[in-house]
């Protein structure tokens, strides 16, 4: 916690168990981050709604989605990460030893809340209400999760890896995490997923998960676990806090907002699906003439195809300029110059389309909508 407020506390052996801080409960807890909108004071969750139009994320202008927080000091030189389950080899690593014993790379990685959009839905959702800002793409510099797992000799039978960070839970409890989350093996084992120490070429700031996390593209947030301490393989699928019952799970089926869903008709989130997201201009900006509309786009573990964007209610559509990712599991920048015919009230939509075919649904941003999928990227201009 000393870490997070930037000084030590000289009486922390005095704190409650469980207490927070009031420097983590108020803006004081935002330090090193630039626009972010507080969500939640108790356990800090901040977006950045309209500040996203950097190609990659700046650190302060990454989104904060904690479960708990560290009650232990996050000391770089003195963690460690132990990785065992089902493996031939079980390790224990310090950052150094992971460093010095794999090859670094430095991946742009999109990371998105399970949750992003929540304040749309009508009937409402519990938790906290994220607008659009809970995505971002910053780099990380780390090794990959598959070449460790390889290292410690992944056993025939396992089905899925389990995740444990040095964030406790509220209640102060040292046998009860906050959450502990997984993934299928075969998902562990691709290119791109990261065991990070750095974010844009500096340590990893304290709300994102200093000093290690992980990093998993393309699918929630959640299961970049930060504070990472360590990583079990099992042969069954993970059974830790928030991955039973209805967390980070939706219908296995459409159904109406509002509609009950027996918990056995759940399934596990895996790919986050087809978006697009308007960064520039802002809304509520002057138009007239021609201007250059901005955003990004992204897919889960797909790419984007192609992003068309529309000002006049999605009557008529062109299609952007979008660029490549710069890495697999990074976002896409895409641009179109819009011709505004004369001054008004001018609503400016964008939607994205996957290399699998699948769109970003075409709905009115006026219009709740109370499922997963996000419908299309907008902003108003008069």
């Amino acid at each position: 916690m000393g870490s997070m407020i930037g000084t030590a506390i000289p009486f922390h052996r005095n704190m409650p168990t469980g207490f927070i801080p009031a420097a983590l409960a108020d803006q004081h807890a935002l330090t090193g981050k630039d626009g972010l909108t507080l969500l939640n004071d108790r356990l800090i969750n901040a977006e950045t709604p309209q500040l996203l139009d950097d190609p990659i994320t700046p650190t302060a202008r990454h989104f904060i989605r904690n479960n708990g927080v560290p009650f232990e000091g996050t000391d770089a030189q003195s963690w460690t990460l132990t990785v065992d389950g089902l493996v031939n080899n079980p390790m224990t690593m310090t950052i150094a030893e992971l460093q010095n014993n794999f090859e670094n790379h430095t991946l742009a990685l999109t990371v998105e809340c399970g949750g992003k959009g929540r304040a749309a839905f009508d009937p409402p959702a519990k938790g906290n209400q994220w607008t659009l800002g809970a995505v971002a793409c910053s780099e990380w510099t780390g090794v990959k999760l598959k070449d460790v797992l390889n290292a410690a000799g992944v056993k025939d039978n396992v089905v899925y890896t389990a995740h444990v960070g040095a964030d406790s839970h509220m209640s102060g409890k040292p046998d009860k995490l906050p959450i502990s989350r997984g993934m299928p093996i075969e998902k562990a084992m691709t290119d791109n997923i990261l065991i990070a120490w750095a974010q844009n070429g500096e340590p990893i700031h304290p709300n994102n998960g200093a000093p290690l996390r992980l990093v998993v593209p393309g699918w929630p947030g959640s299961l970049s676990h930060k504070w990472l301490q360590r990583i079990y393989l099992r042969d069954v699928i993970h059974d830790g806090p928030k991955m039973t019952g209805t967390a980070y799970r939706v219908p296995n089926r459409p159904v109406s907002p509002g509609e009950k869903v027996d918990k056995k008709d759940f399934v596990i989130i895996e790919r986050m699906l087809v978006k697009s997201l308007i960064t520039s201009p802002k809304t509520g900006t002057g138009t007239g003439g021609q201007v250059e509309v901005r955003g990004h786009a992204w897919s889960g573990d797909r790419r984007v195809q192609r992003v068309d964007v529309s000002h006049d209610f999605g009557v008529t559509w062109q299609q952007a300029e979008l660029d490549d990712p710069v890495n697999d599991g990074a976002w896409q920048n895409w641009r179109a110059n819009v011709e505004f015919p004369q001054a008004g009230y001018y609503e400016v939509w964008a939607g994205a389309t996957d290399d699998a075919g699948e769109q970003q649904p075409l709905q009115s941003p006026g219009i709740p909508r109370a499922t997963s999928t996000t419908p299309c990227g907008a902003l108003r201009l008069r």
